[in-house]
């Protein structure tokens, strides 16, 4: 077999001088830690692993940091932190790159109040008419309970003006308290077959995981894992930059595993699914455990 089972962190822990940490269904699952998440980061933080919490969440890097203390884990326990959206944000005010560099200053957020965060600094305008939008920056569904085809009435007409958008959350898919909720991603993917132009922010992109690495502090990438539990994103961003990953089976394929967060998956399953998927891990994990 190709895919290494190790059952903690502690298996593979001198192998590596740093850690970038998946955040939804690693670390927690949308409303709680998952047990040994908080003994884990500090674990790594005695053992002197450097470590930089990387998620698609399009907000800020301070509201993750925010929703981490509101869950009980302390902002001393992690190091750096870096989101999608944060990334997003980024992208807009420097517009460095020909698609956002292309792009008005007159912007349709398709998504929650709650994410707008990432259009802080970036002297757009916000309209509430599609009519009026230069382009469209996408953060997902306003509410957990909706779907792609909620957003048809946005997606039709943004189609049929060649508006560009922005993803702000390359996710398809996270699991939340136990139920899948439709993400960015997975609009930004219907806007695509309808023949819309889309920009993603966040991971698979390598130019996430190069930033990562920098503001990690690693110098040799070779002593850099990856740690997280979708396929599609966090093992595929890994590979692509060449760095070592870490799957766990615990989080969004644990259904497909037949397992539950923490409980070691068979070792020939997981690879298949793995190859399946096309995306090969280094190791997998059942968990974020020490």
């Amino acid at each position: 077999m190709s895919l290494r089972a190790i059952s903690n962190l502690r298996d593979v822990a001198n192998d590596f001088d740093g850690f970038i940490l998946d955040l939804w269904g690693l670390v927690h699952d949308g409303e709680r830690p998952y047990p040994p998440s908080a003994e884990t980061l500090r674990a790594l933080k005695v053992a002197g692993k450097k470590t930089l919490l990387l998620s698609n969440a399009p907000r800020r890097a301070y509201a993750l940091v925010e929703a981490m203390t509101k869950m009980g884990i302390g902002r001393e326990l992690y190091g750096e932190v870096l989101s999608s959206g944060e990334a997003t944000r980024e992208a807009l005010i420097k517009r460095d790159d020909p698609f956002f560099a292309a792009l008005g200053r007159k912007v349709y957020h398709l998504g929650p109040e709650r994410d707008r965060s990432v259009f802080e600094d970036t002297g757009l305008t916000i309209v509430s008419d599609l009519a009026d939008a230069d382009f469209i920056v996408n953060t997902g569904p306003i509410s957990l309970d909706e779907k792609v085809d909620d957003y048809l009435a946005v997606l039709e007409p943004a189609a049929r003006r060649a508006l560009p958008m922005v993803c702000a959350n390359p996710d398809f898919v996270v699991i939340r308290a136990g139920r899948p909720i439709v993400c960015a991603g997975a609009i930004a993917a219907r806007y695509t077959e309808m023949g819309g132009k889309v920009a993603l922010r966040g991971k698979p992109d390598p130019s996430i995981y190069h930033l990562a690495v920098e503001q990690l502090g690693v110098a040799d990438k070779a002593r850099v894992a990856v740690v997280g539990d979708a396929l599609e994103t966090d093992v595929k961003g890994a590979r692509a930059s060449g760095l070592a990953s870490i799957w766990c089976t615990g989080g969004i394929h644990a259904a497909a595993l037949g397992v539950s967060y923490g409980v070691a998956a068979d070792p020939v399953k997981a690879e298949a699914l793995a190859r399946h998927e096309g995306q090969m891990p280094t190791f997998m994990i059942p968990g974020f455990i020490w």
